[in-house]
């Protein structure tokens, strides 16, 4: 296994933060579900499958071997840190919620593994390409 090169993880992990608050942010204001909160969520859960592809695809460019689930533990990582120091602030508070509310909403870990998981998928499917010497479609 080769070791996790930050720099480029950090673009990758920027990337993917900056198209998931978009598209959260976003959904508001095309109101279609009842629920808002609920409506913004799944627009972020559905929104991760290209997102983390595309990140994912800009931290394999350069050929690096690092284990998917390795890669994609740090980039939602640097997501969390990035949503405790500008997310909330900038987007949460000011509607009414807290740090406490945000980090404790099981939606929120299940959209983390979700991450975790495409960045992990993406790898494999990319490593089998490899192995195999079939192009990959991703």
């Amino acid at each position: 296994m080769e070791k996790l090169k930050i720099r480029r993880a950090s673009l990758s992990a920027l990337i993917v933060w900056v198209l998931g608050i978009t598209a959260y942010v976003g959904s508001y204001l095309v109101p279609v579900l009842a629920d808002p909160e609920t409506q913004a969520n799944w627009v972020l859960a559905l929104a991760l499958i290209p997102a983390t592809a595309l990140g994912a695809g800009i931290y394999y460019r350069k050929g690096y071997c690092t284990k998917g689930w390795v890669l994609g533990t740090y980039m939602f990582g640097l997501t969390i840190l990035l949503d405790a120091g500008i997310t909330v602030p900038v987007f949460i508070i000011p509607e009414g919620g807290n740090h406490l509310a945000f980090f404790t909403d099981p939606v929120f870990w299940l959209i983390g593994l979700e991450y975790i998981g495409l960045i992990a998928l993406y790898s494999q499917k990319r490593g089998k390409s490899r192995l195999t010497g079939v192009e990959s479609k991703i």
